[in-house]
């Protein structure tokens, strides 16, 4: 499912129109992305949480040249389950 297919499903779920259902979803995407940038963590109940993490600079080796390379360090999410939707996942 991608963002089109989401706004869809969620327009025959709520009878909302596709306008509105768009502004929904893009504020939201918006809120997540503003809270994590600020390096909050971002929790939903039963569904998960993200979290912001970042990576430690350290030696690489280019598999190309098998030359040693540093590789600076880097920002990154992520997501942790929540039993809910383990829970889901399992069951299928």
């Amino acid at each position: 499912m991608n963002k089109s297919d989401l706004i869809v499903a969620l327009m025959e779920k709520t009878g909302m129109q596709r306008r509105d259902v768009e502004t929904t979803v893009s504020g939201f995407c918006d809120l997540v992305i503003g809270c994590l940038a600020r390096g909050e963590k971002v929790s939903f109940s039963g569904f998960g949480t993200f979290e912001p993490r970042t990576r430690a600079a350290h030696t690489g080796r280019d598999p190309r040249t098998g030359e040693m390379i540093e590789i600076r360090q880097t920002s990154t999410v992520a997501f942790r389950p929540g039993k809910a939707l383990k829970e889901a996942i399992a069951k299928e």
